[in-house]
């Protein structure tokens, strides 16, 4: 049986820093070699990485791919990897599988459906309005990326867990360390977080952290919860930090973009940027629980593979349809409604009331910088004058 074509001399997972319209040539070269491609991995050994959309359905619904970290390569490091801990040592959404998954998030899911997070719409916006406004009543200019993309989806999550605002400032800095590279910055950073976001189950507590609490299966201890509140605050405020700055560069430029007009164009411009900057371009690393045959290759078990989202998205030959950039199968982010939220509030905010906003600099010069991994690009600035 044939192998995937491995390809040495290319590293999808090297950090990046590019111009916002150079496009990424590792993502045309995985797509040329084939839809399953063999890579080196950072932590070592080879990885498969699947580029074609059928294929990439295929694996998500597959229960012999699992993102159990206890099935990752026996000599993987766990810190090189980016691992979490595995489901027996720390149980969560992104690393149980099975009948234990579905129980979790059945517990998750009526908090963050669609009609919860509709309801949630007003107050999305007034937290847009207030802190945009803030920063227009402040200064002249004003780089997006310096705090208000960092700041606005942690105000949203901690308001909707039932966490004090006072404390949006700790939990913004935290997440700032969990990205840093100071030696045990990030395990400091995530056991603040878990604190923080555990604010929200007091006595007296009335929002989603409380309600979580309630409906977790009752196996589950005091801890896991916080765990559970920490996961939801760290990936919330990653997943809109990444593409706000794509969000509202795309809103404010200039010919040849076209700026919203109206709420349908909000949601096709919060699409089209998720589309093209997904706030994950690979998925989390999935592992073989036994040997697989996939497109005509043989993976042995305990194969990692994860999927270029990014590249799948941008595809020039796919077909018109769902993207993955919130996944697809089980593991469907939870939290895609509340970000479609949060990103159409700014879009809505910025086109009502700052009509006279642009950006301080011409699209074409803003820089994108990704730390590699399997982590998404962010804009490295974004200055924008609010009353133009």
């Amino acid at each position: 049986m044939p192998h995937a074509p491995h390809l040495p001399d290319l590293d999808p997972f090297a950090p990046t820093r590019r111009g916002l319209t150079e496009p990424d040539p590792g993502r045309a070269a995985l797509r040329a070699a084939g839809p399953l491609v063999q890579v080196d991995a950072p932590a070592g050994g080879r990885a498969w990485i699947v580029t074609e959309m059928s294929l990439a359905r295929e694996v998500l619904v597959d229960p012999r791919f699992s993102k159990d970290p206890a099935f990752a390569p026996a000599d993987w490091d766990r810190e090189t990897a980016g691992l979490e801990p595995t489901a027996a040592e720390q149980p969560a959404l992104t690393t149980l599988e099975g009948p234990d998954h579905a129980a979790l998030r059945r517990a998750h899911a009526p908090l963050l459906s669609t009609p919860r997070i509709q309801e949630r719409s007003d107050r999305v916006h007034e937290i847009a309005r207030t802190l945009l406004g803030a920063l227009a009543a402040d200064r002249t200019e004003v780089d997006l990326m310096a705090d208000f993309s960092t700041r606005y989806p942690l105000t949203v999550l901690l308001d909707l867990l039932g966490v004090p605002l006072d404390l949006v400032d700790r939990a913004a800095d935290a997440c700032r360390r969990m990205l840093g590279e100071e030696p045990g910055a990030q395990g400091r950073a995530i056991a603040e977080l878990r604190e923080l976001s555990a604010a929200g189950l007091g006595e007296d507590a009335r929002g989603l952290a409380a309600e979580l609490r309630e409906r977790v299966p009752a196996h589950t201890t005091e801890e896991q919860v916080h765990y559970h509140l920490f996961t939801l605050v760290f990936a919330g405020q990653l997943t809109t930090d990444a593409a706000l700055g794509f969000l509202v560069a795309r809103a404010l430029a200039g010919p040849p973009h076209r700026r919203p007009t109206d709420r349908e164009d909000d949601d096709a411009l919060v699409r089209e940027t998720l589309r093209q900057h997904p706030p994950a371009p690979f998925t989390l690393w999935r592992f073989t629980t036994t040997e697989v045959e996939l497109a005509g290759a043989r993976l042995p078990a305990r194969a990692p593979l994860t999927i270029d989202v990014q590249g799948i998205n941008t595809d020039p030959a796919r077909s018109p349809g769902p993207d993955l950039a919130f996944g697809a199968g089980p593991h469907f982010c939870i939290g895609a409604q509340l970000a479609h939220l949060e990103l159409r509030a700014v879009a809505s905010v910025l086109r009502t009331d700052f009509p006279k906003a642009r950006l301080a600099v011409p699209f074409e010069d803003l820089r994108q910088v990704s730390p590699g991994g399997l982590m998404g690009s962010r804009l490295t600035a974004l200055p924008v004058l609010l009353h133009g």
